[in-house]
């Protein structure tokens, strides 16, 4: 409750965002007293992951939230004095745009689960879509108390259980049910008796593993989709920030298996390592030999600068042909390694292959790391630092203004919807609270996004559990490469037997007017006809999301208006692969505010914490001493001495 909150902070940070939630994991350990708050009902903001029913009430939520009206000022203006001002913060999220869902998969309800709540209806089973213009009820779930999950009864006999007893017989029921995969077993009202299994008749095989659904809302829980798609280089700045600081020991991490390319018409996978390029059977011997020597002499290409002082306003797929490279090489390295577009500059596009070629070999075969549960476990991580070092935490918590006082310039406090004004020395905004008056000047850009649930691979091998990227390039004139990331159900993101699928791309125009000629080019919808056929060329498209992103990363402050120097502004999710410029932008801002104080060191030795209630010890000299009112469990002052426990295959 707002009344038990302390009225004094050092720092006071709005939003749970990966830089702001870096920036409090930082204030926290540096011993400042931190508030943070997110108006939110989850961490993460722009940065967050949800299960599939969650998501489903996150477009719920995002459509009331636009239609509801603004609070007048007149509830908190007596708590403004004579000699100060509010700046009045934005109440309404508006970084989300062309929010537009597809159900392509059949809809009907099997008679073995039925939803709570849902409308009674069989619907065909051919495509159907839904524009969230209003936000259709027939894909939301039933609003309970605990976080986003629907619950489903299996029988009368369940219907006076709890939603939370029920949803954990289904998965009971369901692990059961999978030991035996040479029968169907229906679990249906009556008496245990009653639930005998049936041989499956070859014939209905196909029908066995078929994705309906109500199958994905039921397993919606097993889902963890991210809003913004992005990976870590394993040898980029968030890696290290995280085993410096040991944060890494409050996640787990799978390597990306694979990279592919969009070649001709089809897929193919990149050959990453030197033993990868040699079994190549897409590359002849000269390329092979012509690719090895590009990629070394890309390693120390600072050492030669003879070899491209003169194309250095040329963009780097024409500096590629002056190289020799064959079109098969060029695009590999283009689109594959460095990543770039084609109107990348010669020395960016030296510098993305550098990067590529340094990060291989740490990990795995591939420069990349997954986070298991998603992308928005990051930012929860370094919250949960934060809050070991005694930091404190509300969400749900909205925030009306910050208040200015008119001699000095600086902002005082914050205002919050109880009506409690909250005093400290720095503020923290996350862009997206700021009120259009002060963003009068800022031109944003736009990220497009497309989250999609497929049944099958891309690129089928022996293995269904593959972790991949994918750089398509332009399909047509005018428009620009859409980055791929297919996600398995072993990166605890999916359900078994699909795949999550993010599409990214910098916007032109509405994200699936956008993203869906690379859409359809990769996958096709599914249909019962389609499903029928034994031989499928490429993977069927289940359901589909489509929005636009705001893309705040490269507006400056000084585009912001009347901000006093004492508040400081956090962007939202940038459009690149990475999270560098998330952790730049609060070590940056870090530096600002501490100047002098180091960025996230590292956890001190248990042996040097000092508990509240134990006799004091002298501090022995250059020892780093912590008093800590709280440790979540002896184990984890343990864990302190691992950095980098969890950052492995």
């Amino acid at each position: 409750m707002a009344d038990t909150l302390p009225t004094e902070f050092d720092v006071v940070i709005i939003g749970t965002g990966l830089p702001e939630s870096i920036l409090a994991a930082a204030c926290s350990r540096s011993g400042q007293r931190v508030l943070h708050i997110d108006s939110r009902s989850y961490y993460g903001g722009n940065w967050a992951s949800f299960s599939f029913s969650g998501l489903l009430s996150w477009l719920q939520e995002y459509q009331q939230n636009r239609d509801t009206e603004e609070e007048s000022v007149a509830a908190w203006q007596h708590l403004i004095h004579e000699t100060e001002e509010p700046i009045t913060l934005c109440k309404k999220d508006e970084t989300i745009q062309h929010i537009e869902v597809f159900c392509y998969t059949s809809q009907d309800k099997e008679d073995n689960v039925q939803e709570i709540g849902a409308p009674q209806k069989n619907t065909s089973s051919v495509a159907s879509s839904t524009v969230i213009e209003p936000l259709s009820s027939a894909y939301l779930p039933k609003e309970s108390n605990s976080s986003y999950f629907t619950s489903y009864e299996i029988s009368s006999k369940h219907t006076q259980k709890s939603d939370k007893d029920i949803s954990l017989e289904v998965t009971d029921v369901k692990e059961s049910l999978e030991k035996d995969k040479n029968c169907i077993h229906t679990v249906s009202g009556g008496s245990k008796g009653e639930n005998k299994p049936t041989v499956e008749d070859n014939i209905d095989q196909p029908k066995k593993n078929r994705i309906t659904y109500p199958r994905i809302v039921e397993e919606g829980r097993r889902f963890n989709i991210d809003l913004v798609s992005k990976l870590l280089y394993s040898q980029g700045s968030l890696i290290e920030l995280l085993i410096k600081s040991n944060v890494s020991r409050y996640a787990e991490f799978k390597n990306v298996t694979r990279i592919l390319a969009f070649r001709e018409g089809k897929v193919e996978q990149v050959p990453c390592s030197r033993a990868d390029v040699f079994n190549s059977k897409e590359l002849t011997m000269v390329e092979k030999r012509m690719l090895m020597k590009f990629l070394t002499f890309c390693l120390d290409f600072e050492q030669q600068p003879d070899e491209y002082q003169d194309f250095k306003e040329c963009s780097f797929s024409e500096y590629l042909k002056t190289k020799k490279l064959t079109p098969n090489l060029q695009h590999f390295i283009l689109h594959s390694i460095a990543m770039t577009s084609e109107s990348c500059t010669t020395l960016d596009g030296l510098k993305a292959t550098k990067n590529f070629l340094q990060c291989l070999g740490r990990f795995g075969n591939t420069p990349f790391l997954f986070p298991l549960y998603g992308q928005g476990e990051i930012p929860q991580c370094f919250c949960r630092m934060c809050a070991v070092f005694g930091g404190i935490y509300c969400l749900r918590h909205k925030v009306q203004c910050l208040v200015v006082d008119r001699e000095s310039g600086r902002c005082k406090a914050i205002i919050d919807h109880f009506g409690q004004r909250i005093n400290a020395k720095y503020f923290i905004v996350e862009d997206s609270y700021l009120s259009q008056e002060t963003c009068s000047n800022v031109q944003y850009k736009q990220i497009s996004r497309a989250v999609l649930i497929t049944d099958q691979s891309i690129l089928k091998t022996e293995s269904d559990q593959q972790i991949s990227i994918l750089v398509v390039p332009p399909l047509e004139s005018g428009t620009c490469s859409v980055r791929v990331t297919e996600l398995c159900s072993s990166t605890m993101t999916c359900m078994k037997d699909t795949y999550l699928v993010h599409l990214t791309c910098a916007s032109s125009k509405t994200a699936r007017e956008d993203l869906e000629s690379v859409v359809k080019t990769l996958f096709t919808p599914f249909t019962e006809t389609e499903a029928e056929k034994e031989e499928l060329r490429k993977p069927r498209l289940l359901w589909a999301l489509y929005f636009n992103m705001r893309d705040s990363s490269e507006i400056s402050r000084s585009s912001y208006a009347g901000l006093p120097l004492n508040v400081y502004v956090c962007s939202g999710p940038d459009c690149g692969l990475g999270n560098e410029h998330a952790v730049k932008q609060a070590e940056t801002l870090f530096q600002e505010i501490f100047p002098g104080e180091e960025f996230c060191p590292p956890p001190p030795n248990p042996e040097d914490i000092i508990f509240d209630g134990d006799d004091k010890q002298p501090e022995a000299p250059g020892t780093n001493n912590i008093i800590m009112a709280k440790l979540e469990s002896s184990e984890e002052s343990q864990n302190l001495e691992n950095p980098g426990k969890h950052l492995q295959n």
